[in-house]
């Protein structure tokens, strides 16, 4: 365990729980956390999840930017809304091919640890960040499935605060999808 996983570990609690209250400073928090868990995953061979860290860096930009202009011309905040099964079941279909496609990569061409789990790890969450940017509700959903296949990849590499991290997002996530199907907004 180092000073990194420390800090980012508190970061990450910090800015799901501003999340779950859809408190826009969620997006802040989670730029300097996602720049300190870079630095922890490069160390421990994750790779994918270094590359998942700059993904995120442009999406937590992204939802910074969305949340704080709000649905445009309306100059109301974004409201929560529903993906929909059909386009649900197309993201997930997409993320399953993805997945299959990096992990396979990394396994070739890579020392990473667990490319495949860790692959998983990389698309869902992009996946999922997407959404929570556009306030679907569907993105705690995506969470949840990262979350679960997160502990187990961090605590199988010795990892165990940011297992143990992902265990609390885990419980967020669940917690962030019935605070946000109460605030959907509904057509």
């Amino acid at each position: 365990m180092s000073g990194a996983e420390v800090v980012a570990t508190l970061l990450g609690l910090l800015g799901v729980g501003l999340m779950v209250r859809q408190h826009v400073w969620a997006w802040p928090v989670g730029i300097v956390q996602v720049i300190v868990s870079a630095w922890v995953f490069w160390h421990s061979r994750l790779y994918s999840d270094v590359v998942l860290q700059g993904i995120f860096l442009v999406l937590q930009a992204y939802g910074w930017w969305v949340w704080t202009r709000g649905r445009p011309g309306a100059g109301e905040a974004l409201p929560v809304t529903r993906l929909g099964i059909r386009a649900g079941a197309r993201y997930a279909a997409a993320g399953l091919l993805a997945t299959a496609a990096w992990g396979e990569g990394m396994r070739r061409l890579t020392d990473a640890a667990l490319p495949h789990a860790d692959a998983f790890i990389l698309v869902f969450s992009v996946l999922a960040q997407g959404l929570q940017a556009r306030k679907r509700l569907e993105s705690w959903l995506g969470w949840i499935a990262v979350n679960v296949v997160a502990v187990g990849v961090y605590g199988a590499r010795g990892l165990l605060l940011f297992a143990g991290l992902y265990a609390v997002f885990l419980g967020l996530a669940v917690v962030g999808y019935r605070t946000w199907r109460r605030a959907e907004v509904r057509p």
